[in-house]
C-alpha cells in the first residue's frame, strides 16, 4: 500500500466521522426546497432532520422523497400523548426508518417506554428514541412560568433521568447543559444539541447555545444546525466549517 495513501485513511474517516455527527434542520413546509437543500447537503453533512412543519405537509410522502438521496433522516416529531397513541404513532411511521425519532420526556415514563417497544417491534430498525427535555427556545422563567420548578439545568436532568430510566436511546438538550449531562448519563447515552451557532452569529430565539466546536468539546453526540447552514451565503461551506470544527474539538476520539 502507498504510504501516503495508508497515511491519509485516519484523516479520511475522522472526516466522516465528524461530518455524521452533523444534522441539518431542513425548516420548510416544500418538498422541493428540501430537496435542493439535500442535494447540495449531500457531501457535507451527515443527514436532515425534518421537523413538524415538513411532516403535516408532506407526510410519508415527502420523508420518502428525502430518503432516495441516501441520506439519513432526523424525524423529529416531539411526540407527545398517552403512552399507546404514541406507540400508534411510531408504529405507523416505522417504515420510515429515521436514524432519530424524538418524543417528550414530560410525557413520563410509561410513555417513553412504550415508545421503545415499538421501535423494537419493527423489523430491522436502526431507530433511536430520543426524548426530549426542555426546548432551547426557553429560558428558566419561560419553565417557572409552565410550571417547572428549579433552575433550566435541574428541569433537564431531571427529565433526562426519566428518560434514561425508562429505556431511551438519549436526550435532545441545549448546548449548556452537554457537560453535565454527559457526566450523569454516561459516555454511550446520545446527546442531541440544536441551538449551535456559528461563531460571531447572533442567537436569535435560541437562549441557551454554544458554538459547534464548544458542544462537541463538551460530549455532544450530534448536533443540529439551521439558519447558520441554511441561511449562508453558500451553505455547503457553512457545513464544511462547522464538520471541520467538529472535528477539531473532538481530535483523536473520531479516529
Amino acid at each position: 500500500m502507498n504510504n501516503a495513501f495508508a497515511a491519509s485513511r485516519p484523516n479520511v474517516r475522522a472526516a466522516e466521522a465528524a461530518r455524521a455527527r452533523l444534522y441539518c434542520a431542513a425548516d420548510t413546509a416544500s418538498i422541493a426546497a428540501a430537496l435542493r437543500l439535500g442535494v447540495t447537503l449531500k457531501d457535507a453533512v451527515g443527514g436532515l432532520k425534518l421537523g413538524l412543519e415538513y411532516f403535516f405537509a408532506n407526510g410519508a410522502q415527502g420523508v420518502d422523497a428525502l430518503r432516495a438521496l441516501g441520506l439519513p433522516i432526523f424525524l423529529d416529531l416531539k411526540l407527545h400523548d398517552i403512552p399507546n397513541t404514541v406507540a400508534g404513532a411510531i408504529r405507523a411511521i416505522a417504515r420510515l426508518d429515521p436514524v432519530l425519532l424524538t418524543i417528550h420526556a414530560a410525557g413520563g415514563g410509561a410513555m417513553i417506554q412504550a415508545a421503545v417497544a415499538a421501535v423494537r417491534e419493527a423489523e430491522k430498525s436502526r431507530t433511536k428514541i430520543i426524548a426530549v427535555t426542555a426546548l432551547t427556545s426557553l429560558d428558566e422563567s419561560d419553565l417557572a412560568a409552565v410550571g417547572f420548578a428549579g433552575s433550566a439545568r435541574d428541569v433537564v436532568r431531571r427529565l433526562a433521568d426519566v428518560a434514561i430510566a425508562n429505556g431511551a436511546d438519549g436526550v435532545v438538550c441545549a448546548p449548556t447543559e452537554v457537560a453535565a449531562l454527559r457526566a450523569q448519563c454516561g459516555p454511550d447515552f446520545l446527546l442531541v444539541v440544536p441551538g449551535i451557532r456559528a461563531a460571531g452569529q447572533e442567537v436569535g430565539d435560541q437562549k441557551r447555545t454554544l458554538s459547534a466546536g464548544e458542544a462537541i468539546a463538551a460530549g455532544a453526540s450530534y448536533l443540529v444546525v439551521g439558519r447558520p447552514i441554511t441561511q449562508a451565503p453558500d451553505p455547503t461551506a457553512a457545513a464544511r466549517a462547522l464538520v471541520a470544527e467538529i472535528a477539531a474539538a473532538a481530535g483523536p476520539r473520531l479516529q
